[in-house]
């Protein structure tokens, strides 16, 4: 990507760059690609006197003039940067010229409407036609308010028809690459109804609003007392009016939509207020709220992860830490999820305490907003559920994004086989490239109608028939996750639905269905339930997740001197498979306070410093551990002689390839690691120093931060910003018990 400030080093790509139209856009494109240097000259044409005659001392082009023939002639790339209903005249002007061999690109905000002014103007759309729409702007407009930066970091979206020429698309996306926009593609009609809502719409409604209340007597006292809300809202009121008049006219079709659709919304909104309807109006402002900090945050986040830009999370974990006092690790994220689930499909009002507000688990409270669920908070872990009943779900208005949460796509799967509408679920890069064949196999069998992506991977396409069949599942391969999809399912299935699982996973889900009152039979390994009865609401006291403690199980195991407690985390006996093994290692490992809460048992665990040594780990422990082997293999590490994992294989399909990339970090760190089909072999030996991949692995990440404790130098760890999908604040409360991790951001 060039920097516009240094062009010192720059190869000329374009010989001459016409831009057609020197207003804010067209001034900044000029300006921008003038000092990229990516052109030896920028010649600009507008029928303006005053902007031609600012247009060059402003250095926004080399020359200037009002003649459109004169302008283009030996043009390589020519930029139209008119408005969008004036285009159709230029395009006129130019189609009567000798045939034009430049690249021609625009910057209207409709699509459909320049496409067609060219193919009618032309007979046909050139394939040297690339149409392009940057989403960027400012309140103020004219080539006097042009700016080399304007661009950077907004979006660009470009539009390339079927017959559009691969190397005109490749120079127009070159350029926009060279102003540090992030350039993206499209299809025409997806992008007209995507901006008709994102961005017409809005502006429209502010032009409206801002009209309105300037009407009214009392303007004055209203704009004077204005607040920063309808100052943020309104400053878009402040944009060109004709270019706006144009916009609503081009994209007429889709913006009435989206007009019809937000009219019949604000109706009801009308009504609720009217009727004094407190529910109606919680709904839409918990799901607008959620929305928008659920949407932000992922924008956020992807602002570290997607390759288009230029910044990641990193870990340092030095040596050297302590491992002290006494702390609560975030909620159960298994708890967190289904709570939410069972909650939203039972009659009444559940009351949830200790969710953890990490992104896998917003992921499933948005999804069920997004279904029409009124769901408050979260606010310091307390959620309230206004529970709608097993046949109250309502048919979400998109797809529904589930970030990097497996656990909320394979449940949810489960859950919307049952339903009469049609859904799709969809996930991150992480996600989308991981398997959903095991829970979309036995749902098919059922009667599920699920499409999925290439080798059984998301997005998940599921048709609401509405017509399930129960079905006894013997699981080839030991996962909590599917066994819970297919007792979901059941909920909605015509007679019984049994399970059985070949080896103990964590049971939440059936503790849970029977904590809101419905019958789950459990005979050994068989779990059965029947279609038919109802979710009571209830209230949910969320244990602390043992998957978090594990790290620090870990850490104060191998840290000489250190003396931990860790509050309130839940026991459930299939999920302490990490408490058995670092016992059998030897580990020093105490459970008080031992209790139940609803329905789930907890404790309080202390743990001490004690030498550990390796161990064949008991096969019947894994299904028990299996989310905490990437800070066991750390304890492996530290332990003195062999420690050998077997029966592990669903280790290799997690967030990552969990056996190898713990493998080739422990290796780079010095460690003997032999990875094997379905486990580990690791001796343990000294930890060297070293940077090592999580992958985007949270697990990952947050172990090789606790191998830090016994390296012999710093680790550097990186792609950690997925660790705020499970375990928020986890460089901050491993800080507070003295270890040495910090974060880096590197551009």
């Amino acid at each position: 990507m060039v920097d516009v400030t240094d062009v010192s080093s720059v190869t000329p790509i374009i010989g001459r760059l016409t831009v057609v139209g020197l207003g804010l856009i067209g001034g900044s494109f000029a300006k921008g690609m003038r000092q990229s240097g990516l052109c030896t000259e920028v010649v600009g044409c507008d029928l303006d006197p005053v902007a031609r005659r600012q247009a060059v001392p402003l250095g926004v082009v080399d020359r200037v003039t009002a003649d459109l023939s004169e302008a283009v002639a030996g043009a390589d790339m020519i930029m139209l940067a008119v408005p969008v209903l004036g285009m159709r005249a230029v395009l006129e002007q130019l189609a009567a010229m000798p045939s034009q061999t430049a690249v021609i690109t625009d910057v209207g905000s409709t699509k459909g409407a320049v496409v067609k002014a060219v193919e009618e103007v032309f007979g046909r759309v050139p394939s040297n036609f690339v149409p392009g729409h940057p989403i960027a702007g400012s309140e103020k407009s004219g080539v006097e308010a042009a700016r080399a930066d304007l661009f950077k970091h907004h979006k660009v979206i470009l539009t390339p028809l079927e017959d559009t020429s691969k190397q005109a698309l490749a120079l127009v996306q070159q350029c926009w690459q060279a102003l540090q926009a992030d350039v993206e593609q499209m299809s025409m009609a997806d992008h007209d109804e995507v901006l008709a809502a994102t961005s017409h719409l809005p502006h429209l409604l502010a032009f409206s609003l801002v009209d309105t209340l300037a009407g009214r007597n009392e303007n004055l006292e209203i704009f004077r007392y204005a607040a920063g809300g309808f100052r943020d809202f309104t400053r878009i009121a402040a944009s060109d009016p004709v270019m706006w008049r144009d916009v609503f006219l081009a994209n007429r079709d889709a913006v009435l939509r989206s007009l019809d659709a937000f009219t019949q919304d604000l109706s009801r909104l009308r009504d609720a207020v009217e009727s004094r309807d407190a529910n109606t109006l919680l709904g839409v402002f918990t799901r607008a709220k959620s929305a928008r900090e659920h949407f932000s945050t992922i924008l956020a986040r992807r602002a570290y992860m997607e390759p288009m830009q230029t910044k990641s999370i990193n870990f340092v974990a030095s040596p050297g830490g302590k491992v002290q006092g006494q702390i609560r690790v975030p909620g159960d994220k298994s708890i967190s999820h289904r709570s939410i689930m069972l909650g939203s499909l039972a009659e009444g009002v559940t009351e949830v305490e200790g969710f953890l507000e990490g992104e896998d688990s917003l992921a499933t409270l948005q999804a069920f907003r997004d279904m029409g669920v009124v769901i408050e908070g979260p606010h310091h872990g307390r959620v309230t559920i206004n529970g709608v009943g097993l046949q109250g779900l309502q048919a979400p208005p998109g797809s529904l994004y589930l970030g990097n949460s497996g656990t909320s796509m394979r449940l949810l799967s489960g859950l919307l086989a049952g339903q009469t509408f049609d859904t799709v679920l969809t996930g991150d890069a992480s996600l989308s490239k991981r398997p959903m064949g095991r829970v979309a196999k036995p749902l098919r069998e059922m009667g599920a109608k699920i499409e999925t992506a290439d080798e059984g991977r998301p997005p998940l396409r599921i048709s609401g028939t509405g017509r399930l069949m129960g079905m006894d599942y013997s699981m080839p391969m030991a996962s909590a996750q599917v066994k819970s999809c297919v007792l979901l399912a059941g909920l909605y299935a015509s007679g019984s639905t049994s399970v059985t699982e070949p080896a103990p996973t964590r049971d939440h889900t059936e503790r849970m269905l029977k904590g809101f009152g419905y019958p789950v039979k459990v005979d050994g390994a068989t779990v059965t339930i029947e279609s038919g009865h109802k979710l009571q609401a209830c209230k949910i006291d969320v244990p602390a997740d043992i998957s978090s403690a594990a790290f620090f199980m870990v850490a104060a195991s191998i840290c000489e001197g250190a003396d931990l407690l860790l509050e309130h985390v839940g026991i459930n006996p299939t999920r302490i498979g990490v408490i058995n093994i670092l016992r059998e290692m030897g580990g020093n490992i105490e459970m008080s306070n031992e209790r139940e809460v609803g329905g789930e048992p907890v404790a309080d665990i202390r743990v001490r410093y004690a030498p550990l040594k390796g161990i064949e780990i008991p096969v019947d422990q894994v299904p028990l551990a299996i989310d905490e082997f990437p800070a066991l293999f750390i304890a492996a590490a530290c332990a003195e002689g062999r420690t050998i994992l077997r029966g592990a294989e669903e280790l290799r399909v997690k967030e990552s390839d969990r056996i190898q990339v713990m493998a080739d970090g422990l290796i780079t760190l010095g460690v003997k690691a032999e990875p094997t089909p379905d486990g580990i072999v690791i001796d343990g030996s000294r930890i060297g120093s070293g940077s090592v991949e999580s992958h985007g692995d949270h697990r990952i990440a947050m172990s090789f931060a606790v191998a830090a404790l016994r390296a012999e130098g710093e680790i550097h760890i990186k792609d950690c910003a997925n660790v705020a999908t499970s375990f928020p604040d986890f460089v901050g409360l491993a800080q507070g018990v003295g270890m040495r991790v910090r974060l880096e951001e590197n551009a």
